[in-house]
């Protein structure tokens, strides 16, 4: 990622609007109108980075969701799952090397793990915990949808 983009999304692991504004700002839009897309028909490449870390946000995914979905996952279990997404985000911005075009993509769905992970930490509520999961885990299906990542499977959403 380029020097920009890093440093706006090191600001933004405090508060996942900032990635929002900062980007409606500076492409003259709303982050609403903002859309992944496909690059050109195929899945946008990735690097060795990303990979190793969207791996390990999945992982921790699949370790958490069904105890998220059952109840039965505690608050210190929120916390560190969302620690861990946090961690894997910083990690991104801060290895990932894509071209401008790619890294505008994968700016969306870093902004929906942030988000997720805010929501997991408590942020909007204590019952809003789990969905907080579920938004890290649509953020990863979406990432296996668009990102060129060999062995990705989607995670399967329901209980």
């Amino acid at each position: 990622m380029n020097t920009f983009t890093a440093l706006l999304l090191s600001a933004a692991l405090a508060s996942p609007l900032a990635v929002y504004a900062a980007d409606a700002h500076n492409h003259g839009g709303s982050a609403e109108t903002h859309q992944l897309q496909l690059n050109a028909g195929k899945k946008w490449e990735t690097d060795a980075p990303l990979r190793k870390a969207m791996t390990a946000v999945r992982g921790s995914v699949t370790q958490i969701l069904p105890t998220a979905h059952s109840g039965k996952a505690t608050p210190a279990d929120y916390d560190a799952f969302a620690n861990t997404v946090n961690q894997q985000v910083a990690y991104m911005v801060e290895n990932c090397k894509l071209p401008p075009a790619a890294d505008a993509q994968l700016h969306i769905v870093v902004a929906d793990l942030m988000a997720g992970a805010e929501a997991a930490q408590g942020k909007h509520g204590e019952d809003k915990r789990a969905e907080g999961v579920v938004k890290v885990a649509q953020a990863s299906n979406t990432y296996g949808k668009y990102f060129s990542h060999s062995g990705w499977k989607a995670i399967p959403l329901s209980h």
